[in-house]
């Protein structure tokens, strides 16, 4: 199975992580750990490349970082996994990503916000998840009363 799990910079990655490794099985699985940066600008301007964002220079050694971190701990688990880490939309890139791999699965988080800046801003994982050609598991935060 070729599972794609996007990560973002967020807490949310801890809970995406414990519940990957409980709830999918190694053998055979291939795992393509994918973090986006997304530029301030949404579109370059025609003469520049598409990737090219110098105000997120900073963030991607900390990114870089990050997805070795989850691409270790599922290799010690007996995964197969790679790493990327790429400019872009957020969600298109996903999705992008997932088509051309080809994924079997999504595995995205979900801060779980709700109410009026969901509505407005929209969600990732929602948004993912009714585009995807492929299933999409949303990892949602623990429940807490």
């Amino acid at each position: 199975m070729r599972i794609l799990m996007a990560v973002g910079k967020t807490t949310v990655n801890e809970n995406l992580l414990t519940t990957f490794v409980s709830g999918f099985r190694h053998e055979n699985g291939q795992v393509l750990v994918l973090h986006i940066l997304e530029p301030v600008e949404p579109v370059a301007a025609p003469e520049m490349a598409q990737d090219y964002a110098p105000e997120l220079e900073d963030e991607k050694q900390p990114a870089c970082t990050l997805v070795e971190r989850i691409a270790a701990e599922l290799n010690r688990i007996g995964f197969t996994v790679r790493t990327e880490v790429v400019i872009g939309d957020i969600t298109q890139t996903i999705l992008d990503t997932a088509a051309a791999w080809p994924a079997d699965l999504i595995v995205v988080g979900s801060r779980g916000q709700k109410g009026i800046r969901e509505f407005l801003l929209g969600s990732i994982a929602d948004s993912v998840a009714r585009r995807a050609g492929c299933s999409v598991a949303i990892v949602r935060p623990p429940f807490s009363s």
